[in-house]
Order: C-alpha cells, then sequence, then structure tokens
C-alpha cells in the first residue's frame, strides 16, 4: 500500500473485499517478509552509524507508517522494490506523542531503540489490533532495569537515561514485544544483560541476526535466555527478512478449507510445524520440502482441539483464520487461546454466516457447519483473514467483508494472489 492509498483510507474512502467461494484453491502462492519482524527491524536500523539495507521487505500499511515515523525522526529513506534502504546518521530523538505512533502497535519497539541510541525518547502510547490491554510493563521493567528513568505523561512514555548498564532481566510473562525491545536497548548498554524468560518467536532470532550483522552481540536468541553483550557502536549492514509465517499458515488455512491443491512458497516449514501438525490431525494432507509446503485438501476433516499457545505453540495470529477451517470439520472442535483471553471478535460475524460457534471463557466450541454468504466486517487483522477464509467456503452467493483496511496492515497483494490460486474475489469501494 503506498502513503497516498493509506492517507485516502484515513480520509474515510474505504473498500470492502467481495468474496464469491465455492472455488477449490489451486497453485502456488509466494510468501512475503515477515510484518512482524518488519516492524521491529525497521526501528532497529535506528541504532547503526551507517547505511541498513533490508530486502524481503513486505508492502504493508504497517511498514509505510514505521517509513514516515523514522522519516520524521530524520532518517532518510530509500524504497527499491522489496527493499528498503535506511540511512540514520542525521536522526534526532524527536518527541513524538501523537500522531503516526498511535496508528501502530509496533510503535513501541522505538523505546528501545530510540533510548538504545540517544539515551532519551518520547513514545506515544500505541493503538493497531483490538485486542485486550496489552500492557508495556514488561517493557518498562526492562528500561527501568537497564537504569533508564521511565514516567508516564499524558498517555506518553517518557524515557532518559545518562548511561545504560547491563542487568539481568526475568519477565514474568513471555513477551515477544518486551524481549525485542529490552534487546534494542541492550545491545547499546555497557556490560553484559541476560534476558530470562525470554519469547522464542522466531522474528525474535532475526532481529537478533540483524543487530549482529550491525556488530552487536547477542546469544540465544530463540532459547529462553538471551546473553547481550554490550558494544559501543553499531555500523549499517545488509540483512534479508525472514519469510512471514502467519501469511504462510492463513494460505495453507484456506487451501485446506476449499479442498485445494496449494504449495506455499518461499517458506521456513520448521516455523509452521505446529499449523502442519493440526492440520495432518484434521486429515489434510500436507507436504514439506526444503523452501515450500504443499497442501492438498481432502473431501472429510476430523474436529480437532486446538490450543493457541507462544512459540513453538499454535500461533493465537492463527487461531482466528483456524475457527473458519473448523467450521468446514465434522463434530465439535474447541479451539482455546492461552495468549489472548478474548481473542474473538470473528466469531459473531462468522455466526452470521452460518457458523455454530459459542464463546465460553477462552475457549469457542465449534461445531461443523455449511456456511452461507454474509455481509461481514473486520475488526483486526486476524478477523478479516477468518473471514477471507470463511467466505472462500460459501458455495453460494458472494460474502461482503468491510474493515479491509486491517487485512493490509498484515497481507500484501491479497486479492492477487487469491485469483492466481482461482479465487472469485474483488475489492469495491464501500458505500458511505
Amino acid at each position: 500500500m503506498t502513503v497516498n492509498q493509506r492517507h485516502r483510507e484515513d480520509m474515510g474512502d474505504m473498500e470492502k473485499l467481495m468474496v464469491r467461494g465455492g472455488r477449490p484453491l489451486r497453485g502456488t502462492v509466494t510468501i512475503s517478509g515477515a510484518k512482524n519482524s518488519a516492524v521491529a527491524l525497521l526501528p532497529a536500523s535506528i541504532l547503526a552509524d551507517g547505511e541498513v539495507r533490508l530486502d524481503n521487505l513486505p508492502r504493508l500499511s504497517d511498514v509505510a507508517v514505521y517509513t514516515e515515523i523514522l522519516e520524521e525522526l530524520g532518517a532518510r529513506v530509500k524504497r527499491i522494490g522489496d527493499s528498503m534502504i535506511i540511512d540514520p546518521t542525521r536522526m534526532r530523538p524527536v518527541p513524538m506523542p501523537n500522531g503516526k505512533v498511535k496508528l501502530l502497535r509496533a510503535s513501541y519497539y522505538l523505546m528501545g531503540a530510540l533510548l538504545g541510541r540517544f539515551g532519551e525518547a518520547v513514545i506515544g502510547l500505541p493503538g493497531g489490533c483490538n485486542f485486550e490491554p496489552r500492557p508495556i510493563d514488561q517493557h518498562i521493567k526492562g528500561f527501568e532495569a537497564l537504569g533508564a528513568t521511565v514516567t508516564n505523561e499524558h498517555g506518553a512514555i517518557r524515557l532518559s537515561a545518562k548511561k545504560l548498564r547491563g542487568a539481568k532481566i526475568y519477565l514474568d510473562v513471555v513477551s515477544v514485544g518486551a524481549t525485542i525491545n529490552i534487546m534494542l536497548a541492550a545491545s547499546r548498554a555497557e556490560g553484559l544483560t541476560i534476558i530470562e524468560n525470554a519469547a522464542k518467536e522466531p522474528e525474535i532470532i532475526d532481529v537478533a541476526t540483524l543487530l549482529n550483522a550491525m556488530g552487536a552481540r547477542i546469544k540465544g536468541a530463540g532459547t529462553e535466555t538471551i546473553r547481550i553483550e554490550g558494544v559501543d557502536r553499531l555500523h549499517g549492514c545488509r540483512h534479508s527478512i525472514i519469510p512471514d509465517r502467519i501469511q504462510a499458515a492463513t494460505y495453507m488455512i484456506a487451501a485446506a478449507a476449499t479442498r485445494g491443491d496449494v504449495i506455499v512458497d518461499n517458506v521456513i516449514p520448521k516455523h509452521l510445524e505446529a499449523v502442519t501438525a493440526k492440520l495432518q490431525e484434521m486429515g489434510v494432507h500436507v507436504y514439506e520440502m526444503d523452501e515450500s509446503i504443499r497442501v492438498v485438501g481432502q473431501p472429510v476433516y476430523s474436529a480437532v482441539d486446538v490450543k493457541a499457545l507462544v512459540y513453538p505453540g499454535f500461533a493465537t495470529d492463527m487461531q482466528s483464520p483456524m475457527t473458519s477451517l473448523l467450521t468446514q470439520a465434522e463434530g465439535v472442535s474447541i479451539l482455546t487461546d492461552y495468549v489472548y483471553s478474548n481473542r474473538f471478535k470473528h466469531v459473531p460475524e462468522l455466526v452470521r454466516m452460518g457458523a455454530k460457534i459459542r464463546v465460553e471463557g477462552r475457549s469457542a466450541i465449534i461445531e461443523g457447519s455449511k456456511l452461507n454468504s454474509a455481509k461481514v466486517r473486520a475488526s483486526d487483522l486476524r478477523a478479516g483473514a477468518a473471514l477471507v477464509v470463511a467466505a472462500l467456503t460459501v458455495e453460494e452467493g458472494v460474502t461482503e467483508i468491510a474493515g479491509v483496511e486491517y487485512i493490509d496492515r498484515g497481507y500484501d497483494n491479497l486479492v492477487d494472489n487469491l485469483r492466481r490460486l482461482g479465487a472469485d474475489v474483488w475489492r469495491e469501494p464501500e458505500a458511505g
């Protein structure tokens, strides 16, 4: 999405996605770079004293917003195809209590990056996906342990530190955001920082790989203990972003739901093991290759229980699309989200499409049933993906999905990709 498109959306010229389902998806889809990596790697580039080139960068609205934020802070940013060159040499720690930072949940990574480079930052608390308060207390605890003073000023967080010093930090809850944020700040602190009970997601390894390529000394990323030896300076480098495992899993689920036959290309199969295992348990045929996965749908699926957990468990970001697939299984499935308790905003919309689902606490109880077309609205990114998967299974009529701007935050080229796989989907302006 271009910045202009974004502004157009901000002005209220919204689009809706139209889906005429009932066609099995067939063919190959190529997965772009990971959104959840990109939104951490862009602020990480602030820490360098030279140009950072990021390859395999996805074209998403979140990336476009981040680019604008970096430019507001004084970076020079140039986009060339799927790459971006960031020159952070002239950046300044400009206070950002409002504006673009509010549009973006992941803008909190600016805290760690600006603190690491300048010893100060003022960042407005972000917006983004709509699922329960995301406390940033673990981030703050980490920054304070490194020697920063943190105050809340009218909804903006002010950070300052004369000097950052390494510390041992135990995270009370496993948090990807806090792990990355502390890693960013600690890479420029004096001495050794140890993060215990760190998150293990592939995106953390990706950020550590970039920082190490810039001259940082980080060991243990991807395990529960990360050791960071602080360095005086970080230099520019070139880094290729890992493929987006959530995007890949969405296409795998869509292939299964439509009983199609799809090769999902440019993926790291290991990152998708939890999804692959669940699909196989349902009766979907899944074949792993070196950098791709083939999903072959079957006529009948068995009900399964799914538990969304932190990595390497089944990703919470996948539970919404998975709900849609489970409507296609025979019998009753139970999907429980142990990461976010109220991430079921998609359920009322699926019910409008004829799904038999009831929510009890952290669980959705899903009885297999045929879905029908309806007018529905995405309330966040992954809810949007769930509605697309559901709509693709409907054999008669056209499903209208409003709130496409949420889907654009995490899926680039969704319409084109689905069309190439034989789906009948298009966009229309939403009547105001």
